[in-house]
């Protein structure tokens, strides 16, 4: 049995219910021109089903299901992946996760969620104002209202769920903003994503990985500016470090915490290599990566071969190390090397001071947000190796004398 690794299941390709302006997943329909169904059938989703437990070393089998819009296949879809789970576990336990836009939610579905345990994780970007600047519908109009009473359903049944947020041209100057109305919404975990889409000079969305590195294709005018993003985390973070450790949970903060604890990232973002976290589109073809869903980055069928032998392919294994091996020599002796490793090999599409090619679009960003947070990090890692909670940290808040003392200690 080999390497664990995950799965991204896009059982209903790209198609969707709306249409957010930033989505890099809706011209994935142009992969497939003669494509008329868009859903997986149900001798494909067996044939995933077992074959994913089967891969999986360990006692725990995790599904993601995602989209476009997966809830737009209808219950009976999931109730049969349930059915087909339970079947092929074989002395596994099962978990499940829904990413969604939230819209078709009601009482059935959530129910549903709440029944099977189900964690759920909702797109919304922030208030009214700013979710509703790139994440309309069709017909251009407003999502929030409905995307609010989704979540609504999903506290009604207790069903566990965080929130993901696109961090974009706009939103990004109104973090705290962002921030707070999560909290209010009841968000407890949360997850920012950088907005960061290339288009080529034509403005035509990018269609292989040749056009990611492309430095004459630009970047999108709803991509986050590297500086911003940067400021986005560390004024999100200000506010977290004072008075919510522990009680609200960041992804970027906890996977922060683990490079300075030395552990190996959980989020391949930041990991020194990837590759082991996959996606399968709707008909059983199996890519490298939900981000590299281009022809060349194609693993194979699993029909045809195995989801198995196509996770450990030298084509997929040479994907992972190539995050590590083309790193540029500015990023190899680069402070912060141990908690960024580069970033998402999709956004390395600039140059180095010195003019090597490779550099993340985003690095600003980052050396601004790792250099702030810094001091904060090396504290909760002591308090960790001490036994105690890195909750503390909250403590260095509660005199003026303590705040001043820990300032000029980390002068």
């Amino acid at each position: 049995m080999g390497k664990p690794f995950s799965i991204i299941a896009k059982p209903i390709g790209p198609i969707c219910n709306i249409d957010c302006k930033y989505c890099f997943y809706l011209d994935k329909e142009k992969l497939y021109p003669e494509e008329k169904s868009w859903k997986m059938s149900d001798a494909m989703l067996e044939n995933y089903i077992r074959q994913y437990i089967e891969s999986q070393p360990a006692g725990l089998v995790q599904f993601l299901w995602q989209g476009g819009e997966p809830a737009l296949l209808g219950l009976s879809f999931y109730e049969k992946a349930l059915e087909l789970q339970n079947k092929y576990s074989n002395g596994k336990y099962i978990e499940n996760a829904f990413q969604t836009n939230g819209i078709l939610l009601d009482d059935e579905w959530c129910k549903f969620f709440a029944d099977h345990d189900f964690l759920v994780g909702i797109s919304i970007d922030g208030p009214k104002q700013l979710h509703d600047y790139y994440r309309v519908n069709k017909k251009g109009k407003s999502t929030f209202d409905l995307v609010l009473r989704g979540i609504d359903y999903l506290k009604k049944h207790t069903v566990r769920f965080n929130t993901l947020t696109v961090v974009n041209r706009k939103n990004s100057y109104y973090p705290l903003e962002v921030y707070e109305f999560l909290k209010e919404i009841g968000s407890e975990f949360m997850q920012f994503i950088p907005a960061v889409e290339k288009k080529n000079i034509e403005g035509i969305t990018i269609g292989s990985t040749v056009d990611l590195q492309n430095l004459n294709s630009i970047v999108s005018d709803w991509s986050v500016e590297p500086d911003q993003y940067g400021n986005f985390l560390c004024e999100i973070f200000d506010s977290w470090v004072k008075k919510d450790v522990g009680q609200y949970f960041v992804q970027s903060f906890d996977v922060a915490l683990e490079s300075w604890c030395g552990v190996p990232p959980s989020l391949c973002v930041v990991a020194e290599t990837c590759g082991n976290a996959l996606a399968i589109e709707h008909n059983g073809d199996l890519f490298s990566c939900d981000h590299y869903v281009f022809p060349e980055n194609l693993l194979g069928n699993i029909s045809v071969v195995s989801i198995g032998l196509l996770a450990v392919s030298e084509q997929q294994e040479k994907f992972g190390r190539d995050k590590k091996e083309k790193l540029p020599g500015y990023c190899l002796k680069c402070e912060y090397k141990f908690a960024c490793n580069g970033g998402c090999p999709k956004e390395r599409f600039i140059t180095t001071p010195e003019g090597e090619a490779g550099l993340n679009y985003l690095c600003s960003g980052y050396k601004k947000f790792f250099e702030h947070i810094g001091p904060y990090m090396k504290f909760m890692v002591n308090e960790l190796n001490q036994k105690q909670p890195p909750s503390n940290v909250m403590n260095l808040f509660r005199t003026e004398e303590i705040w001043q003392n820990f300032t000029r200690k980390n002068d």
